[in-house]
């Protein structure tokens, strides 16, 4: 599988531009805009007397609000240095060695099987279809698998992002937890990335029982504005946590990554903001892009845009003229699945919206698009 970049490394930018990373825009990581809630600044102020001690090893206080607040045992989850850490210890922890995935998709993924000498194969989305999942795609070739004589699978894990990125579409549940259901009668891990669900709580599996062999992935990254302290968790069966955390270094999650994620998380006024912007924020984002000659814009449940430039107009062109007025997109044109016009765009603050909108405008009108 071909390697894709991540985004969001607005120090390079600087540096490479001779700019401040106050003065870039940075469209290439889906942060919310609204930035962290007003608790977890509190929290981040008030934090020296954390710096003198190690940080709690068991992240003990993060755990008991997350199973308040998922009505859940404290024992299911398992705190780590972003849910990156954890998508990399999976593979040794569950001794995976072939993993499915559905694509187009983080590249982290394969990246974790890469690092054990694993397999990653994908069952890829169509563009026809607007980039869906193929649940039922690989539904059948489960199946397929099943049928065979020797009753074998070569698959040792599912994996869905969901929703998924870079392209923004989110699976229905009820297939979620079928497609878990069927890959645990098979005696696979069916592993699902919920990093951005917190923008279409519908989609997600975590409210309720999770099936046999399921493994749910979580981050305080994107809605909860929190990527410099790197703090995300993993929701499964105890026995499965307690695997998992054998492979964790010690001192995984500073102090002041587990304190600012309880606030947070307990922080609903927030929360419930941050939702009412992005679902108007992004509806008129969409609204000023249609408006571009030439481009496609895919649908979104998450708080970032898939869209197509026009024909002739290459991506790494593109992403390459914004870098220089200092606005940073996601270039996916290496993303396996998507063609060399596709680029990710993040929703961000009205004003910085608008100042994308204009500077793609001029660029296509200066390319005869």
């Amino acid at each position: 599988m071909r390697g894709a970049t991540h985004g969001g490394d607005v120090y390079a930018a600087a540096r490479e531009s001779g700019r401040d990373v106050r003065d870039l825009l940075d469209f290439s990581a889906s942060i919310n805009p609204l930035g962290p809630s007003p608790a977890a600044r509190r929290t981040i102020a008030r934090a020296n007397e954390l710096l003198c001690h190690y940080p709690d090893p068991a992240c003990w206080e993060l755990r008991q609000a997350l199973a308040t607040f998922w009505h859940r045992s404290p024992e299911e989850f398992l705190i780590g240095n972003g849910s990156t850490e954890l998508i990399h210890l999976l593979p040794e922890a569950l001794r995976i060695r072939h993993l499915l995935v559905m694509g187009p998709t983080f590249s982290e993924y394969a990246s974790a099987m890469a690092r054990v000498g694993g397999q990653t194969s994908s069952v890829m989305a169509a563009r026809a279809d607007g980039y869906r999942p193929p649940l039922e795609q690989v539904l059948e070739d489960l199946a397929k698998f099943r049928n065979k004589r020797n009753n074998t699978n070569p698959v040792d894990a599912v994996m869905l992002c969901n929703p998924n990125s870079p392209t923004g579409q989110a699976c229905d549940a009820a297939m979620v937890r079928k497609l878990a259901r069927q890959v645990a009668r098979l005696g696979q891990w069916c592993l699902v990335d919920e990093t951005f669900a917190e923008y279409c709580e519908q989609a997600s599996i975590v409210p309720e029982e999770l099936p046999a062999r399921t493994l749910v992935l979580r981050s305080f990254t994107k809605f909860y504005g929190l990527p410099g302290l790197r703090v995300g968790y993993v929701v499964a069966n105890p026995r499965i946590i307690t695997r998992i955390k054998s492979q964790q270094p010690p001192w995984s999650v500073n102090m002041l990554a587990q304190r600012a994620a309880q606030a947070a998380l307990q922080d609903s006024r927030h929360s419930r903001r941050s939702l009412r912007f992005m679902e108007q924020e992004r509806a008129r984002l969409v609204n000023g892009l249609e408006r571009l000659p030439g481009c496609s814009l895919f649908p979104s449940a998450a708080n970032f845009l898939l869209m197509e430039l026009p024909a002739r107009l290459k991506a790494t062109r593109v992403v390459s003229v914004l870098r220089r007025q200092g606005l940073l997109i996601r270039d996916c044109s290496q993303v396996p699945g998507l063609n060399d016009r596709s680029i990710r765009l993040a929703v961000r603050s009205r004003a910085d919206n608008d100042r994308l909108v204009r500077s793609l405008s001029e660029i296509l009108g200066k390319s005869g698009a």
